[in-house]
């Protein structure tokens, strides 16, 4: 439909549209799209729509196309790339084959003659390339489509025996070259646009090269102290001969690697260097190194497009725009499921996936691509999950940062993946409406699995973190981890669960994971890949290639497969084994003697071996600590000697934990009382000579079928001389045995010997006896009372003693 125009001709609301556009540019420096001019005037008040080509001499206006209903484009192009408007792009449409190495590549294996090249500044240093552009502003003004439009410069002329170097394309980072000898060079990556740090992910081109020739390139400012190359990695190398000659893609080369500290530093904070040496195979070829398979914001749009396009997968993967960027660039959100109309699919529950908001962890986006391979596939495991869930996918959270090349953060110069929390939109309307929609999504459905996947730089393997929910619910403590234990088990080659951590540090609770966790989700994991390989099985050794990452997507939809099956025998199999890891190595660290206290109990805990970094510390030691602390503000408050009489009748609950290994049945107890395991320790403060109160005895049968699975709550009327307060405890039922236990409660004032346990086969009776005594030593509560049973030759199980 052609646009009715208040002008007496066209040539004359040219000549309007033309002087308006020029007149307004100036000041607001608005970007220009592929030759068009938006138009201003007072008859079209903030008007977008019409737009003015210039065509055969002259400007002719036209309505501006209509958006694409799902943000990715059916018909035309891809949605442009949009930089800062100071970047230097280069026209060159970069692209890569997709190749595995038909054999795994071994980690590099130190020799000890490793060179640690060391530069000083020299006015007669030879810069063979010199990114200026990135230091021009302070912070984000706008974007525009292709960056600066001012001719690209070129530092040196092509010289016959000088590597060229380009970085100014999408994802790449360098900032610097100088040739230091004939064939040596030392590279500066730059630091995240609008950052002075972040200096990890390196990824550029390399023309004019020599065959035959042993080249060193050395980059010399990196932050990090530790660093995978030191264990074994190597850099990733890509040939364009190589490629169309021998159709071989991205392969790990170099020789002499080593990661080491520099005289580079400023300020007293020191930089490391990474150097290698390396012979490239063909003369005058275009070459690329990277710290890991690169996969950029164009490679996520053409994939999403040949989704959008397959008139199968369309059907049940919905792809909408989630929100735009401040540079706005779209951030895409996949919705996948079966398509029903009733209200059966109200009931579907939900997992949720999200990649890349860390830009240089590009392991993150080929996890995301195998799932997304797998899900939308044909198999009938695929199908069942469609059927089963529904599934929401950001696959890239920050595709600024994946554009320009940052590591770590956004065109905001912040670390988007510790923002989850904040109430800044504008700032940050990845996390923003990422965290609004899993919100709304929680309101509909439960959401049973949040998953945000990242890629770690100091440890092998791959593994997740979870979060600790000890200071809720006693009863999911382990349950928590069963996911990550069926994904160790469904990939053992690779996912290592000994890896994984659950605490919740004050540095993390604006991450996804944390914050999700908070919301109610109770399976909130990280996911971490590293960017070296595995440690584990016929793995171990070699490093991960893109079939490796990708396989983690269908390992992760297996394992969702085991985690929700109606048939929970593998379920209970991992909460099983998860207890007798917590026995296996808690109990083992609690010393069998009575006179060790709380504290010698903790710092013994700190002591050992096993204990883990105080920033990752394990969840036992954390709640000890922290009971630890509680007590000590308890004995400070209570100074004066009366304030003891508060004690001289208390009510012990004791509560007989008994595994049935045969029949896989296990029981909890729901208190508010800190456990390392079925073990609870306690210390109060040091007692006067104090009367016994008498012993009351309760004999308890509970229906080991009550017709459900899982927890049900008890209560029994508890009488004493001060108080009359019910006892409440849990028992974990199931259905696979139906047997009636019983056990014996007791209650009593104060005690000093250890109870001692009977057991009689058959009936699954237990049976306690504690002496009555009319006083107690004065240490006699500040020791520690841990009593025992065992069956045969099964695994010593230890009985809490617990202070109510």
């Amino acid at each position: 439909m052609q646009p009715s125009l208040p002008y007496r001709s066209l040539s004359e609301a040219q000549n309007c549209f033309l002087c308006l556009t020029i007149y307004i540019l100036p000041y607001y420096e608005l970007p220009i799209h592929n030759d068009a001019l938006l138009t201003f005037d007072p008859f079209f008040p903030g008007t977008t729509q019409i737009l003015l080509e210039y065509q055969l001499g002259r400007w002719v206006p036209r309505l501006r196309e209509p958006r694409d209903l799902y943000g990715v484009s059916s018909s035309g192009p891809l949605s442009p790339t949009r930089w800062p408007y100071h970047c230097e792009v280069i026209d060159e449409k970069i692209e890569h084959i997709d190749w595995t190495p038909s054999n795994p590549e071994p980690m590099y294996i130190p020799t000890g003659l490793e060179m640690e090249p060391l530069y000083a500044n020299s006015k007669e240093e030879t810069v063979v390339y010199l990114a200026e552009d990135a230091y021009k502003e302070p912070c984000f003004v706008y974007s525009r489509v292709g960056g600066n439009r001012t001719p690209l410069k070129q530092p040196v002329d092509n010289c016959d025996d000088t590597l060229m170097f380009e970085a100014r394309f999408e994802s790449g980072n360098l900032q610097k070259v100088v040739k230091v000898a004939e064939y040596e060079y030392q590279l500066t990556v730059r630091p995240d646009l609008f950052t002075n740090k972040h200096t990890q992910w390196y990824y550029f081109q390399v023309t004019n090269t020599q065959a035959g020739i042993v080249y060193r390139f050395t980059i010399i400012n990196f932050t990090k102290p530790a660093s995978l190359y030191n264990r074994g990695m190597r850099p990733l190398f890509y040939s364009e001969k190589e490629a169309s000659a021998h159709n071989i893609g991205w392969q790990r080369i170099g020789d002499q690697i080593k990661y080491y500290r520099n005289n580079q530093g400023q300020d007293r904070h020191h930089h490391f260097s990474l150097t290698w040496t390396f012979q490239f195979p063909h003369s005058k070829d275009t070459c690329y190194f990277a710290h890991c398979y690169p996969y950029t914001y164009t490679n996520l749009q053409e994939y999403l497009s040949g989704i959008n396009n397959d008139p199968v997968r369309s059907k049940f993967c919905k792809i909408r725009v989630l929100c735009h960027t401040i540079a706005r660039n779209m951030v895409y959100i996949l919705t996948i499921t079966t398509p029903l109309k009733n209200s059966e699919s109200r009931k579907r529950k939900a997992v949720i996936l999200t990649a890349r908001v860390h830009p240089g962890e590009t392991n993150s986006s080929w996890i995301i691509k195998g799932f997304l391979d797998y899900i939308l596939g044909n198999s009938s495991d695929a199908k069942l999950l469609r059927d089963t869930f529904v599934f929401k996918v950001v696959p890239m959270l920050n595709p600024d940062g994946v554009i320009v090349g940052n590591y770590r953060c956004s065109l905001a110069g912040r670390d988007l993946n510790r923002n989850y929390t904040s109430l800044l939109k504008e700032s940050f309307p990845s996390v923003w409406y990422t965290r609004n929609m899993i919100r709304r999504l929680m309101e509909k459905r439960e959401v049973i699995l949040y998953c945000d996947l990242h890629g770690h730089s100091k440890k092998e393997n791959i593994f997740m973190y979870g979060c600790d929910g000890s200071d809720r619910c006693k009863a999911l403590y382990l349950q928590q981890r069963i996911f990550p234990l069926m994904l160790s088990k469904n990939c053992p080659d690779k996912f290592s669960f000994s890896s994984c951590k659950f605490n919740i540090q004050k540095s993390k609770e604006g991450t996804g994971r944390v914050v999700m966790w908070k919301m109610g989700i109770r399976n909130s994991f990280t996911m971490e890949a590293t960017f070296c390989g595995s440690t584990l099985g016929d793995k171990r050794g070699t490093h991960f290639n893109t079939k490796d990452l990708e396989s983690m997507g269908y390992h992760f939809c297996d394992s969702l497969l085991d985690y929700c099956d109606p048939d929970r025998t593998k379920y209970y199999q991992c909460l099983k084994e998860l207890e007798e890891m917590e026995k296996h190595i808690n109990l083992e660290k609690v010393i069998d003697d009575s006179d060790t206290s709380l504290k010698e109990l903790t710092l013994d805990l700190e002591t050992s071996s096993h204990a883990s970094d105080s920033s990752e510390s394990n969840d036992s030691q954390t709640d000890l600590l922290k009971l630890n602390s509680q007590i000590s503000e308890q004995n400070k408050k209570k100074k004066n000697p009366s304030d003891h009489g508060l004690y001289s009748v208390m009510v012990i609950l004791t509560i007989l934990i008994l595994l049935i290994q045969e029949h896989g049945v296990s029981f909890h107890l729901f208190t508010d009382i800190v456990f390392i395991s079925s073990c609870c320790v306690t210390n109060y403060p040091k007692p006067l000579q104090l009367k016994m109160t008498r012993i009351y005895y309760h004999t308890v049968s509970v229906d080991q079928n009550p017709g459900h699975t899982g927890w049900r709550r008890y209560s029994l009327p508890v009488a004493s001389s001060q108080k009359r307060n019910p006892i409440t405890f849990a028992v974990y039922h199931s259905l696979e045995v139906t047997r009636r236990w019983s056990f014996h409660l007791v209650t009593w004032g104060l005690f000093s010997s250890i109870p001692t346990i009977s057991y009689s086969e058959g009936v699954y009776q237990k049976s306690i006896h504690c002496k009555e005594q009319k006083t107690v030593p004065k240490d006699g509560l500040a020791k520690r009372r841990i009593g025992r049973f065992s069956k045969g030759n099964s695994l010593e199980t230890r009985v809490a003693l617990a202070m109510a």
